[in-house]
């Protein structure tokens, strides 16, 4: 009997041949890539536990692409629950139907596939994919997502030395389903047992706080030369300070976007959230050098152990890392410190991005503002015997039937258009209730924390323009702060406790987009919506039609098929007939040897 994996390649390369003709002629390449998701026993804090590896690692491996490039992403679940696999910061122009959040998507269920397919259009920078359900990202899926700048775009610094990826994030020895059994029963989580770094605990640059026996990570670099770090929060619901001991942190981009270039000694990176830095060793190699992501916006004398240490290795280095670690920042009585750097992160208005126009050129300080929603958030309540997070009082269960599905076949009552604009003075409710934006209208979003703890807010299926964060509560004298001229453009952003964050966003992608706190455990209580963009003179343009490989739940079960070997036909494909060859001849050599 064919071993299964085997099986499974075979297919996947069938379906590669046969497409091959369409892939060859024409305009934007197609990249591949087939992503396994499976348990795997490893020890990140030294306790043997159950993680989600992909491929059979943990991180999993990087997707990486260039701008425009259609991206084909082959999922095998190979978990005991339902999977969808999210692609954090990609935009997926017009196809909110390949965006692998519930609200938009069927779940792959236990031994099935699924394949994905998007274009990154008009888009570069630092992302990351993970799983969406289940609070199944605390036990690990996670990988990097990379979209590469085309070659007749320049970069707006000197070409690095090499390229580095970095995830960090607090970390639990309970997996996934003991944290969400904890959520069920109506407890917090607690303190984390650690902070991981790509999939690995903490150097022992303490013999108390760290025990031995704990692999670390290790990042080998040449003394001289530049490298870019990608740095990503993937973690659960902590805040983390970045630092290399006696190097400065050069930061270039975030979530896709070029920045202001400004030295930074460390900088906080809040859960979900991506930067670039350039980083160039310069230092004399003594020894060998700490880099830290420990945990902020806590009381930090208690939370020592939440600390991640790796190793930054010159490949001449005279011995290894010793000492204390390099001061994390002392602003425990300074609100303003963490605030302020947050702000002083610009936008590069003078680069150029995935288009050769520069990054400024879209004057979004001028448009006026169509609807502004003001989105309170609060501690955890009791809704019917449970806990409960809310958003405007509202704590959201996705539907049976995902939304854009429910709409093709005309399915009444799963969701509700109905989010309030403002917060409303009523009892807290569990609900379906979704924003009912306007194409091509320009949105002012404020999130007002009046939680007790750091949250940082996502957007799928768009980059919004940070014009201004405080502390205390929004008002509308709260304007005249706004950033009008260079504010960063990104997809998560972090709003301080007691404080509020505000965004714009032009509602020019047509779909159904989740808006969620990226702190798993207030998301996976109901801290989400989602925002409809319907153009009322849809011709095919502006949203693309639901996929052939479209999968069927809710009260449309009925409509599925078997979902093994679910795989997608491709209307567009490479220009490049060597590759399209080259494709064929190796998997055909791999499938019939």
């Amino acid at each position: 009997m064919a071993h299964p994996g085997l099986s499974r390649f075979c297919l996947f390369s069938l379906v590669h041949i046969a497409l091959l003709p369409i892939l060859c002629f024409a305009a934007d390449p197609y990249v591949f890539y087939d992503l396994h998701v499976s348990y795997l026993t490893a020890s990140p804090l030294g306790v043997p536990q159950q993680v989600i590896a992909v491929n059979e690692r943990f991180p999993g491996p990087v997707i990486n692409s260039t701008t425009n490039n259609n991206v084909v992403v082959n999922v095998w679940n190979d978990l005991d629950e339902e999977l969808l696999m999210t692609w954090s910061g990609i935009q997926m122009r017009r196809n909110s139907w390949q965006d692998g959040v519930l609200g938009t998507n069927c779940p792959i269920h236990p031994k099935k596939n699924w394949t994905y397919q998007f274009q990154v259009k008009d888009q570069i920078g630092s992302f990351f994919y993970f799983p969406s359900l289940k609070f199944q990202r605390a036990s690990g899926g996670f990988g990097p997502f990379i979209i590469n700048n085309r070659n007749i775009i320049p970069i707006p610094f000197a070409q690095p030395d090499g390229d580095i990826v970095i995830m960090i994030g607090d970390w639990y020895t309970r997996n996934h389903k003991a944290l969400r059994s904890a959520l069920d029963a109506g407890q917090d989580l607690g303190m984390p047992d650690g902070v991981i770094i790509n999939g690995k605990g903490p150097y022992r640059y303490n013999t108390t706080l760290v025990p031995d026996g704990i692999e670390y990570e290790t990042i080998g670099v040449d003394q001289g030369k530049t490298y870019r770090l990608r740095v990503h929060n993937v973690g659960t619901s902590t805040s983390l300070n970045f630092r290399i001991q006696n190097h400065f942190l050069i930061l270039a981009e975030t979530e896709g976007h070029y920045t202001v270039q400004q030295n930074f000694t460390d900088v906080d990176i809040h859960v979900g959230q991506s930067y670039s830095f350039l980083v160039t060793m310069d230092q004399n190699a003594s020894s060998d050098y700490y880099v830290v992501a420990s945990a902020r916006f806590v009381n930090e004398s208690l939370w020592q152990r939440v600390t991640g240490v790796a190793i930054l290795h010159y490949s001449n280095s005279k011995g290894p890392a010793t000492g204390p670690l390099p001061d994390p920042p002392n602003d425990t009585y300074d609100k303003s410190r963490p605030l302020n750097q947050a702000v002083s992160i610009r936008q590069n208005v003078s680069a150029s991005g995935a288009r050769p126009n520069p990054q400024g050129s879209f004057h979004y300080g001028s448009i006026n503002v169509t609807e502004t929603y003001v989105i309170k958030i609060v501690p955890p309540v009791q809704i019917n015997g449970t806990l409960r997070a809310t958003l405007n009082g509202i704590s959201f269960v996705n539907p049976k039937t995902p939304i854009r599905l429910a709409d093709q076949y005309k399915v009444k009552g799963e969701y509700k258009l109905d989010f309030p604009s403002r917060p409303l003075n009523r009892t807290p409710r569990i609900d379906r209730s979704v924003i009912n934006a306007t194409y091509k209208g320009f949105i002012e979003v404020i999130f007002q924390n009046n939680d007790t703890v750091m949250q940082s807010f996502h957007m799928d299926g768009y980059s919004f323009f940070v014009i201004g964060m405080d502390f205390g509560d929004w008002t509308e004298a709260s304007r005249n702060r706004y950033n009008k001229w260079d504010a960063i453009s990104r997809c998560t952003t972090q709003v301080f406790p007691g404080g509020w964050t505000a965004v714009l966003v032009s509602l020019d992608n047509v779909g159904t987009w989740n808006i969620r706190a990226e702190n798993l455990d207030r998301w996976y209580l109901g801290q989400e919506t989602y925002m409809k963009i319907v153009n009322p003179e849809e011709n095919g343009e502006t949203e693309m039609a639901a996929p052939g490989n479209v999968l069927y739940c809710g009260v449309l079960q009925q409509l599925s098929k078997d979902q093994t070997n679910s795989a997608v036909s491709l209307p567009r494909g490479s220009s490049k007939l060597s590759f399209c060859l080259v494709v064929a001849f190796f998997a055909m050599i791999t499938l019939f040897s």
